[in-house]
């Protein structure tokens, strides 16, 4: 049954590729997918799961479960419990609650409302000496009794197995369970229920290998020597050899192996010695408004909201325009050099000094969300909100007064004289709050008290940069050392709300394996910067014929060197600064009709092959694959915006100028035209290797 939602008016869902895969019997079989994350959010892998689970149960009905550990709080607070609808599922459950092992099943309250089965992993910590020694002597794996993560893995993994065991054999021989592994914690189950000839077929995603987070951390030249690399010797030294081991031989014993993006597939294929069979990139659910202008309207009520915190954080130093102010953020894990956050500051400076030399009128205001260790909000943060909030209170009173006593003279049939208007008290009042935003200090960079104020790396090169927030800067810098909040006395507004005031969403990440952050700001139609080794970066380079122009900038970061990355992104946030108002929202509009592309109704169908693989390979005799079938998937490409001009000198002013002028308003612009015309425009289709005779249109295919 194809899935309903609501069509944007600029939506380019219509140059979607029709897609065709072979359907599943869905109905004969069992799909599991297994990740630590399943109800218990740790980081990114949650948030897979959790927006996946609708398009998964919405093909799969009562037939999909997940698993994962139990948590006590998370199961109270997020899952329902209920009994299993299948009668094997309860007898393999009931197997091994017999056996002294507590699990627990219901539906996890999410869109979708998916089946989860959870393992108590604390019922079952008795056998964890016995399973670590059939783990040695299967697969010479030993683990280390301090390192509580990776035990805690192996027991969950010993119970998925074990249920694995229970259920195939009250199945029988019909070959009917596909059971999706996610990430090294999950890696014990698929070992074991493979070592162990349990008939299933399996599928194991690598989000980020562990080897590859580690070396990126300690600030080495990763891609460039990923063939040089010592990979025991390294994972030795960094005391995670069991951990690295656990993830390899999961990758080496499943039917298919995927990772979520290119770049990640070119570091597993190093780092794990096997090349991905799919590529899965992360989706969204993506919720479309009917009428373009909406989230337009979205972005000018955020806008408002996060100039008002402006106006307190600089109170006395308010000597910018506003509405010629443009608001740059990152956010994310306080990885500093991983997220980029080095690379940004510097282009910052020069950003800050390139505006001054062209004397631009444009200012930047940048966030930088990332959470680091604080004490408390900082003083004159919080006294320049109470500052802004007595001038609003103040400038109310005498608006009110001003108005009754113009209302008299109107109603007196008098011309009211202004000099005599406002009486002296009034002038008291307006002088004595002007006097209040006097401040002999420069407006605080950072909004909390940091408690690694000398040693935190952000402010370390606030201070080499020498971005004070002065008058004569250009770029003004706000540190928000936490995550964003409605409730926050300073900056009331959650993380949603935040990203559609902004205009721009710089993520010049040196490792990152996918990136949520880009995506979500091209759903809400942010333009973004992100760079050529992350997830995202790279699908859009596939996917689109010219991201520039659809608001998606991204950074050479793999083949040109720091300085030359610096400067690209320098050069970038510099056009961006010299674009009009005008310019600005028909980039929105463009970036917001990418936001198909990200949709796990057209990402799904990545997963989708990912399973019809596994079980060809399983069980080769009841599903048929062409084996001498190409497994690489080529993504078709979103064409060149119409109305862009082919050389990008006529779209870009060379020269700043202010950003509310609409020096181009002749110029010949119609949103929905322009879909049509590129809908039109696209060449290349969309070609998926292994795809059988006697093709079926998959379930939510656009059949346009």
């Amino acid at each position: 049954m194809p899935l309903s939602r609501s069509l944007s008016m600029t939506s380019l869902s219509g140059v979607l590729p029709a897609w065709e895969e072979e359907e599943l019997p869905v109905e004969d079989l069992l799909l599991f997918e297994v990740a630590w994350e399943v109800t218990n959010k740790v980081g990114g892998i949650y948030t897979v799961i959790q927006t996946k689970a609708k398009i998964t149960v919405d093909e799969w009905g009562d037939n999909y479960f997940m698993m994962g550990p139990y948590f006590e709080h998370n199961f109270k607070t997020q899952v329902e419990g209920c009994e299993p609808p299948n009668a094997t599922i309860k007898k393999a459950m009931d197997a091994l609650i017999h056996s002294g092992c507590q699990v627990h099943f219901g539906r996890w309250l999410i869109e979708g409302s998916p089946y989860v089965i959870l393992f108590d992993i604390g019922s079952a910590a008795w056998n964890l000496d016995r399973w670590k020694g059939e783990l040695w002597h299967t697969c010479n794996i030993g683990l280390p009794y301090h390192d509580r993560e990776a035990n805690d893995s192996l027991i969950l993994g010993s119970l998925v197995a074990w249920f694995f065991k229970e259920l195939t054999e009250q199945l029988g021989d019909k070959p009917n369970v596909i059971c999706h592994f996610h990430e090294w914690q999950a890696g014990p189950g698929l070992i074991l229920s493979r070592s162990r000839k349990i008939p299933m077929a399996t599928v194991f995603t690598t989000h980020a290998t562990l080897l590859g987070r580690y070396l990126c951390a300690g600030s080495v030249d990763f891609y460039n020597n990923l063939d040089k690399f010592n990979i025991d010797k390294e994972a030795g030294e960094r005391q995670i050899y069991h951990r690295y081991c656990l993830e390899r031989a999961a990758v080496h014993c499943a039917h298919v192996f995927t990772t979520v993006s290119q770049i990640t597939a070119v570091e597993a294929s190093h780092m794990l010695h096997r090349t991905p069979d799919v590529v899965t990139p992360n989706g969204l659910n993506v919720k479309k408004f009917s009428a373009m202008h909406e989230f337009q309207n979205l972005h000018s009520t955020s806008k408002a909201r996060i100039q008002e915190f402006i106006r307190g954080h600089f109170y006395g130093h308010l000597d910018f325009n506003l509405d010629k102010t443009l608001f740059f953020f990152i956010a994310g894990r306080y990885e500093f050099s991983n997220k980029g956050a080095d690379i940004f500051l510097e282009s910052l400076s020069r950003l800050n000094y390139l505006l001054q030399v062209h004397r631009s009128d444009v200012t930047v205001v940048v966030f930088f969300i990332m959470p680091a260790k604080t004490n408390n909000f900082n003083v004159e943060s919080l006294k320049g909100q109470a500052i802004r909030k007595q001038l609003w209170d103040t400038a109310h009173c005498v608006k009110e007064k001003f108005g009754e006593r113009l209302y008299d003279s109107l109603l007196k049939g008098q011309i009211p004289d202004m000099s005599t208007i406002l009486d002296r008290d009034d002038f008291t009042i307006m002088k004595r709050a002007i006097y209040a935003t006097q401040r002999h200090s420069l407006p605080p960079v950072t909004t909390h008290n940091m408690l690694d104020d000398a040693t935190d790396p952000i402010l370390t090169n606030v201070r080499r940069i020498g971005l004070f927030n002065s008058r004569n800067d250009r770029v003004k810098v706000i540190f928000h050392p936490e995550f964003l909040s409605s409730t926050s006395p300073l900056l009331p507004m959650d993380y949603e709300d935040f990203v559609r005031g902004c205009n721009l969403g710089v993520f010049p990440s040196y490792y990152e394996p996918w990136g949520y952050t880009p995506g979500e700001c091209t759903v809400m139609g942010i333009p973004s910067v992100t760079t050529n080794l992350s997830g995202f970066g790279c699908f859009m380079e596939e996917h689109v014929s010219d991201p520039a122009a659809y608001g998606i900038y991204i950074v050479d970061r793999r083949y040109r060197s720091p300085e030359e990355s610096c400067n690209q992104l320098t050069q970038f946030m510099f056009s961006f600064c010299q674009q009009s108002r005008r310019q600005r929202i028909i980039q929105r509009n463009r970036a917001e009709r990418l936001s198909d592309l990200l949709d796990w109704r057209y990402l799904g169908r990545f997963y989708v092959h990912s399973r019809f693989l596994a079980l060809g390979r399983a069980f080769p005799n009841t599903f048929k694959v062409d084996p001498m079938a190409p497994l690489k998937t080529e993504g078709f490409r979103y064409p060149r915006p119409y109305s862009v001009p082919p050389s990008p000198s006529a779209s870009i002013h060379s020269t700043p100028h202010h950003s509310d002028v609409d020096e181009d308003d002749d110029e010949p612009y119609d949103e929905d035209v322009e879909a049509e015309r590129d809908r039109l425009n696209i060449k290349g289709p969309f070609v998926l290797s292994a795809v059988p005779e006697g093709k079926k249109k998959q379930p939510g295919e656009s059949g346009n």
